[in-house]
């Protein structure tokens, strides 16, 4: 799905903040991205979305070596991507439903086509009480669980979630790591980059450490 072959990246005339990575993402995989604060995780991230290009080196999606993808072709592959930032980026004058559907309405999709699917995304999401409230009004996990649904949305093949437990208790967490198990099973591939050791060890599952820009993976 995602090769790295020998990437590097590096900001502006500074040292690398990546170096010399080589790995995949297979299809229908999970994996947990993990290592120290500025070891480089956010950076990798961008990478495997697609949103920043690396300095050397080959990133290969989909099947199409990235360097070689047009302007206009790199939205539909991103399209294949689903990512669940941090910080939510809810828009804070939608609703959650509205927040949910924004990827199909940006798409062009008319809401008759999509609305039974977002309704029943949230409900599985555990938001369908919750559909017509504003982000202010939600808690921290609603607001989180609305980023998923909304990540999730456009069916993508690929999952990629940047400390989707950082910001929510133990329980909550246990909730959002079966809610990340189940989608993989029904075969979306997963990468979830956290600080989190007890999060990581309830999966038995590929872990990727970055330590000073390098890469190390113990399956």
């Amino acid at each position: 799905m995602i090769r790295f072959e020998n990437v590097g990246l590096r900001y502006g005339m500074g040292s690398e903040v990546l170096r010399d990575l080589t790995f995949s993402i297979e299809q229908q995989s999970f994996q947990f991205l993990t290592g120290p604060s500025g070891a480089g995780k956010t950076s990798l991230m961008r990478l495997l979305f697609l949103s920043m290009k690396p300095t050397r080196g080959i990133v290969n999606a989909f099947g199409r070596d990235t360097s070689a993808v047009s302007k206009s072709e790199l939205p539909g592959l991103r399209r294949r991507i689903g990512i669940v930032f941090q910080d939510f980026r809810l828009l804070d004058h939608m609703t959650t439903y509205e927040n949910v559907a924004l990827p199909l309405r940006v798409l062009g999709q008319e809401e008759s086509d999509y609305r039974s699917d977002v309704i029943e995304l949230l409900k599985w999401v555990g938001l369908g009480e919750r559909m017509h409230v504003l982000p202010p009004v939600l808690s921290g996990g609603e607001k989180q669980r609305a980023a998923i649904a909304r990540a999730l949305i456009t069916r993508p093949e690929l999952l990629l979630a940047d400390e989707p437990t950082g910001n929510v208790d133990p329980p909550l967490a246990r909730r959002l790591l079966r809610l990340f198990i189940e989608l993989n099973r029904l075969g979306t591939s997963v990468v979830i980059a956290t600080h989190d050791l007890a999060l990581m060890e309830q999966v038995d599952a590929r872990r990727m450490i970055l330590n000073e820009g390098r890469l190390s993976i113990h399956d």
